[in-house]
């Protein structure tokens, strides 16, 4: 039993704190959500090859790489990409798991861009994985529409994607305000919102997504040693006989 098990099991008893912790037999789970050309695959690359235990899900290349394989759902996905709409909820959350499952079955921490993008989404979420992870943070990507709509265009120019226009760029930007923006304040009223100025240079936007990655895990660490130091020693032995218990009932 090693001590961030142990850690949860005194948090969750009710020893150290009553803070809401998360179980560390799951996976972590960060989100990252920003309108179009906010940067997000650009910063989850350079997360992935920061921190090398982190598994990269992006919801749009999964739909993208579904589309280009001409599957039963390739027409469908293409038509509401191109309009701005969001995929239907079963689609993309049965993409998102397959992909957990084949990429990061054995790693411990997962970022997923680009969803969820609406009520539906999260619904999803919560019905399909929700229960099988630990959601960490949320990194919102803010900045100003032209900057995105600068980006895009861009981005137009050597992307190839077929949704980097300006009439599928504001459909888009639409999306994001009327339908992924109420998600990210549902987010932040639980307090897991971490809002990144994206209106700069990658590598000063890194910097800061960095440090939160860094800052999560010392207060979880910091969190778990704090719940083993200030126990007597009978509550140890009983919450060590405890989390056997719930160790062995978790096993079979």
């Amino acid at each position: 039993i090693n001590a961030e098990y142990m850690g949860y099991i005194f948090l969750n008893m009710g020893c150290g704190s009553t803070r809401k912790v998360r179980d560390p037999s799951k996976p972590n789970v960060s989100f990252m959500l920003g309108g179009p050309g906010c940067g997000k695959g650009t910063q989850c690359s350079k997360i992935v090859k920061e921190f090398p235990n982190v598994v990269h899900l992006s919801a749009g290349e999964l739909l993208r790489e579904e589309m280009a394989s001409g599957s039963k759902n390739a027409i469908l996905i293409d038509t509401y990409i191109k309009e701005g709409k969001i995929v239907p909820v079963k689609i993309t959350c049965g993409l998102l798991k397959q992909a957990r499952e084949k990429q990061g079955g054995e790693k411990k921490e997962v970022i997923v861009d680009g969803y969820p993008r609406n009520k539906d989404n999260y619904d999803g979420w919560e019905a399909e994985i929700g229960s099988s992870v630990n959601i960490l943070q949320v990194l919102s990507l803010e900045c100003p529409k032209e900057v995105m709509l600068d980006r895009v265009m861009k981005r137009s120019t050597t992307g190839g994607r077929t949704d980097d226009n300006i009439t599928s760029f504001n459909k888009r930007y639409d999306t994001y305000l009327n339908e992924t923006w109420p998600i990210i304040e549902m987010f932040r009223k639980k307090g897991l919102v971490r809002s990144i100025n994206v209106a700069r240079t990658i590598d000063e936007i890194f910097a800061d997504v960095k440090k939160l990655f860094q800052q999560i895990k010392a207060e979880i660490s910091k969190l778990y040693n704090l719940s083993l130091i200030h126990i007597s020693e009978p509550t140890r032995r009983y919450a060590i006989s405890y989390a056997v218990f719930c160790l062995k009932k978790k096993n079979k």
